[in-house]
């Protein structure tokens, strides 16, 4: 797990530790005793920022606010069962960005092991905040969009088949977001 990295190819466009719009504005990733990370008996690169989540990393690599996207990297098990993980990524992440604009979030789950679905309050509160916009789940393992389709939750998240992009980390970012966009606002035209 200590290999893992978050994708680094954007750091040109954007540093959520050099944003001071953003919550994780000054945060250098690795915790303050200077030691790494560790989710179960694994230790996680400290460049993973940690959101309060005991199973659940993240890493920012992407905001434009003009055009109100989010662009999140995911590592590990997403647990609402029993950490109530969804809350944690809507306060500490999702309504602080939201508050500057941001109201369309694109999660890289390539990284993302399990998740576990629990109560949809949070999921439907972050819909209803991205109105205009969407959350959308990119990458997601089989077994994890099986397990999203189970906690019904695609009336809050759009996922499954048509959202992979093998090839996410070689795009411009910004082109990233309006492509996904683009495949949104076909399927709700179809």
């Amino acid at each position: 797990m200590h290999e893992l990295i978050p994708h680094s190819g954007w750091k040109a466009r954007y540093q959520a530790s050099l944003d001071p719009k953003c919550p994780l504005y000054l945060d250098r990733g690795a915790p303050e005793n200077g030691a790494y990370h560790r989710m179960y008996d694994f230790v996680i690169h400290p460049e993973w920022d940690a959101i309060g989540c005991e199973t659940l990393y993240i890493k920012l690599l992407f905001v434009d606010y003009d055009q109100g996207y989010a662009v999140i990297e995911l590592l590990g098990e997403w647990n609402d069962a029993v950490h109530n993980d969804v809350m944690e990524v809507k306060r500490r992440l999702a309504d602080p960005l939201n508050l500057q604009g941001i109201d369309k979030f694109l999660l890289m789950a390539d990284n993302l092991l399990n998740f576990h679905g629990g109560e949809e309050d949070y999921y439907s509160e972050w819909a209803e905040d991205c109105e205009a916009g969407w959350i959308v789940i990119l990458n997601a393992r089989d077994h994890v969009i099986q397990d999203l389709r189970a906690a019904r939750l695609s009336s809050y998240l759009w996922a499954g088949e048509r959202y992979r992009f093998a090839a996410w980390r070689a795009q411009d970012p910004l082109a990233l977001c309006q492509a996904v966009d683009l495949l949104i606002q076909k399927q709700l035209g179809a």
